[in-house]
Parts: C-alpha cells; sequence; structure tokens
C-alpha cells in the first residue's frame, strides 16, 4: 500500500503522480459513486500529509450534501455560494484558499483547518460536486495540488457513474 513517508520524501509532481496511478487501479471497473468516492476519499486522506480532512460534496439542486470523507464530522448541506465549497460551485473554478480566516463566509466544521482546497467534478459541461481538502497548516496547498487534485478528479468522474 501507498505510505505517506515515500510521497514526503519526494517532489509534488511525484507524488500526484503516483496518486493518480494508484487512484486508476483503486477505481477500476467500478462505477459506483459512493464505492469510488469513499475509496478516493481515503487515499487522499492517508497518503496526503497535512490533511485533517478529505471528501466530496455532491450538488442537488441548489444546494451541495455531504458525501463519502475522512475527517471529523462535517456540515451536511451547503447552498450554492456559501463557502469554500459552494463558492467553487457558482464560479465553476476550482478554489485554493491560504488562510480560511480570511476567506468571507468561509464555513468553520472543524477549527483546526486553516487553509483549504476545493476542485469541482464535472459531468460534461455540469458540475456534480466538489472534492473539498482541509489542513491545519496556513498555506499548505498551491498551484500543484490544485492540478493534482484536479486530475484526480479527472479520475474519479471517468471511472464513475452518475
Amino acid at each position: 500500500m501507498f505510505q505517506t513517508a515515500v510521497i514526503e520524501a519526494g517532489s509534488k509532481a511525484e507524488l500526484y503522480r503516483q496518486l493518480a496511478q494508484h487512484l486508476e487501479g483503486l477505481l477500476s471497473g467500478e462505477p459506483d459513486m459512493i464505492a469510488n468516492a469513499a475509496n478516493t476519499s481515503a487515499l487522499m486522506f492517508q497518503t496526503m500529509p497535512d490533511i485533517n480532512w478529505a471528501g466530496f460534496y455532491f450538488l442537488k439542486g441548489d444546494e451541495l450534501v455531504l458525501g463519502p470523507f475522512q475527517g471529523k464530522p462535517a456540515c451536511v448541506r451547503i447552498a450554492v455560494g456559501r463557502g469554500v465549497c459552494g463558492t467553487a460551485i457558482a464560479q465553476g473554478a476550482s478554489i485554493l484558499v491560504e488562510d480560511v480566516h480570511a476567506f468571507p463566509g468561509h464555513i468553520a466544521c472543524d477549527a483546526a483547518s486553516r487553509s483549504e482546497l476545493v476542485v469541482p467534478i464535472r459531468s460534461g459541461s455540469d458540475i456534480i460536486g466538489v472534492i473539498d481538502l482541509d489542513s491545519p497548516v496556513p498555506s499548505r496547498f498551491d498551484r500543484d495540488d490544485q492540478e493534482g487534485i484536479e486530475r484526480l478528479a479527472e479520475i474519479f468522474k471517468a471511472a464513475t457513474t452518475f
């Protein structure tokens, strides 16, 4: 199995190359959305350093509903346009937040979280949900992380039936 220590020793590019390869194998042949979201969340949470929450929210009507995740209990429903996740849906783009306390309207599910990365998941031209990552470390995420998680979102989407 994938080990965090191995990832920490390499570059971010190598980390995300390995994560993508492992995720493709993990999801291969399994189209179920819940099973794939659960395994994707677990893989990210167990292998990425300095993460305290990794999971999914799925768009249902005009709100995001909590999906499979790893970490402390989370907000169940988030309106489009609210918080980092809802803003990512409204803008149709990934959002990288270096300091969640400086983000207007941030929804604090875990007081320990200091930075966040939210990546929309698309099915065709429609956004169906987001991958949400939180960290207790300020400025934990950068553009390399964003690109890496966007790649994982593509792998998840390609393997999954919606």
